[in-house]
């Protein structure tokens, strides 16, 4: 067969079965810890690759067994030795800027605000002038930033972005709990616009996510029961509340006394399935549920061991979804958090210091199958070390890393010990036994609110831990003002001569559902065979407290692979890919180029 019929006859073959053949798994083995430091011990990984073995969950992404191999665990750099602010909410925007903020009413940053003398007053510090920046705009790819003005009190709040691009938080406590706030993507000066009391229910500790129109489900907070809908790019609207039982029942009742919850189900995690459902998963329990009517679809079985949310604080994230022309399927993991007690053993407002017990985090993970009918918890593989208050972070290759975190205690100030230092490699489609690698350990504490994010030049940013109420610094685990970026292991020097390169220029950046679409890329290679390739969209997640809100991972399916052009399809609709900016990847054999923003409607 002559060379140009054998590559007409693929490229016919590709739309049929190149979705489930050619999408591959991203990196597999060899992977471990390499650099000393501390860290989680335990054994997590193996050599080699091959099918599933039929003990533990089936694999959810189709493997390739094509990856390049390395023994590198990844390498860690500081970025900005000192961004003035602490990270307690952090939002990654398209325009390669990482919003965060902290706290305003617990006193001072590390941070002036510029001119001198501008010390506005602040409400939630009852009037007083307030000096001091509590949230920057951080470029993520210079390390350098801009002070940004805020004046309500976003603690412990949630968030999302807007199909335009905007970023909404939502909620706190003081004066800023039923507020709506808002940060324009366009404007490079843009502070916050807050309106206040716009929200039905006070919103302390919740989780938003975006669905499929653009607008935004936020679920829970301490003592609301109940969700909404906020519709998007609005700060004034009428609210509607959906009182939401699901929460009472899975909240661990305060014992008497000013300030003495325990809860166990706040930050629920949630995310959008293919099916328009959301699926809410609180302490120790899932339902999914129909958002626009509050009917409960579906509840599952409740998952034994403990408590997985604030303020155990335990992991969750939806595996990468596969689009092609079958039934998507949804299926998430949740890992780690703590017993149900552990709240009540540490914190000061339960027991006092002679009386402390840091009780060990939970290594187990468990997976679910939320829309197959029959399905219930399987158990996965331990991970090597106990973890909470960690990080669940999808990687461009259809990876998962865990980072951050302890593992001892829970989340609160002061609440927890022993930080978790060694990020692990989770890759859900290897056989049991094999599925986490630790990686290079970091040598700075990220425990009470840190937060991590994938960025898109692969890299992993690494910020904020501050478990004290005010900023300092002589004390066990100070508060942390650096800033790291991680380099996962697809990042290895030696391969660098493998990596693709996307042209931001000549690739198609506006995309429609359904709808085809170019990619332009660069194999340094060479020719690259169709089945060596992946394309991935990430949507960039608000994460808080260890929860990635809205994070998502989608594996594209591709026409044709030739001549330097990818022509890939676009997911079919706001239930797959809610609308706004992703992240788009091309991985060559586990490597990913540098990502590149793209917009779906």
């Amino acid at each position: 067969m002559s060379p140009p019929l054998k590559t007409s006859l693929h490229h016919l073959l590709l739309p049929l079965c190149l979705i489930f053949s050619v999408v591959t798994a991203g990196p597999n083995a060899n992977l471990g810890p390499k650099r000393p430091g501390k860290g989680g011990k335990g054994k997590g990984g193996g050599k080699g690759r091959g099918p599933a073995i039929p003990v533990g969950p089936v694999p959810p992404i189709p493997t390739a067994g094509n990856d390049f191999q390395t023994n590198f665990k990844g390498s860690w750099a500081i970025d900005n030795p000192n961004a003035g602010v602490a990270a307690m909410q952090f939002q990654l925007m398209s325009n390669n800027k990482a919003v965060w903020f902290d706290t305003t009413s617990l006193g001072p940053s590390a941070r002036e605000l510029g001119p001198p003398g501008n010390c506005p007053k602040s409400p939630e510090m009852n009037f007083k002038p307030d000096c001091y920046a509590h949230a920057i705009a951080y470029d993520v790819e210079t390390g350098q930033s801009r002070t940004i003005y805020m004046d309500g009190e976003p603690w412990c709040s949630s968030g999302n972005l807007w199909p335009n691009g905007d970023l909404v938080a939502t909620g706190g406590t003081k004066g800023g709990s039923r507020s709506v706030r808002s940060l324009s993507l366009k404007d490079p000066k843009a502070n916050f616009v807050e309106k206040k009391n716009i929200l039905a229910d006070k919103r302390w500790y919740s989780s938003n996510q975006i669905l499929e129109d653009g607008s935004a489900v936020v679920v829970g907070g301490r003592n609301s029961f109940s969700y909404e809908l906020i519709p998007p790019h609005l700060l004034e609207f009428a609210p509607k509340k959906f009182n939401l039982k699901f929460l009472q029942e899975t909240t661990v009742p305060r014992k008497p006394g000013p300030g003495m919850y325990i809860e166990n189900n706040l930050y629920p995690f949630l995310f959008l399935l293919p099916d328009g459902n959301v699926w809410l998963f609180a302490n120790d329990r899932a339902i999914t549920f129909q958002p626009r009517t509050g009917k409960i679809v579906r509840q599952f079985p409740k998952l034994e061991g403990g408590a997985r949310n604030y303020p155990p604080s335990g992991m969750s994230a939806l595996f990468p979804l596969i689009v092609g022309p079958r039934e998507i399927h949804a299926e998430v993991v949740v890992c780690g958090g703590n017993a149900q007690e552990a709240y009540a053993s540490v914190d000061s407002k339960h027991t006092n210091n002679k009386n402390r017990v840091f009780m060990p985090a939970l290594r187990d993970c468990h997976r679910l199958k939320v829309m197959n009918p029959t399905s219930t918890w399987e158990k996965e593989q331990d991970m090597p070390s106990g973890r909470c208050m960690g990080d669940l972070l999808h990687l461009p290759t259809g990876d998962l890393l865990m980072i951050n975190g302890a593992t001892k205690g829970v989340a609160g100030w002061e609440n927890a010990i022993d930080p978790n230092f060694t990020p692990v490699l989770y890759t859900p489609n290897k056989p049991m036994g094999q599925r986490f690698k630790e990686m290079a350990p970091t040598t700075i504490a990220r425990m009470y609110h840190s937060v991590a994010a994938l960025v898109p030049d692969g890299k992993v940013l690494v910020a904020g831990s501050n478990p004290h109420a005010k900023y300092l610094y002589k004390v066990p685990y100070p508060t942390e003002l650096r800033v790291e970026k991680f380099s996962p292991h697809y990042l290895d020097p030696a391969l660098a001569i493998h990596r693709p390169v996307v042209s931001p220029e000549a690739s198609d950046k506006v995309l429609k559902y359904g709808k085809e679409f170019k990619i332009s890329v660069k194999f340094n290679g060479g020719k690259a065979n169709p089945q060596d390739v992946k394309v991935t969209m990430l949507y960039p997640p608000f994460t808080t407290h260890g929860f990635s809100m809205n994070q998502r991972l989608l594996v594209l399916p591709l026409k044709t692979v030739a001549n330097n052009l990818i022509m890939a399809v676009a997911p079919p609709s706001g239930k797959i890919a809610p609308p706004g900016y992703y992240i788009l990847f091309v991985n060559f054999r586990g490597i990913p180029a540098k990502g590149i923003w793209v917009h779906i409607d």
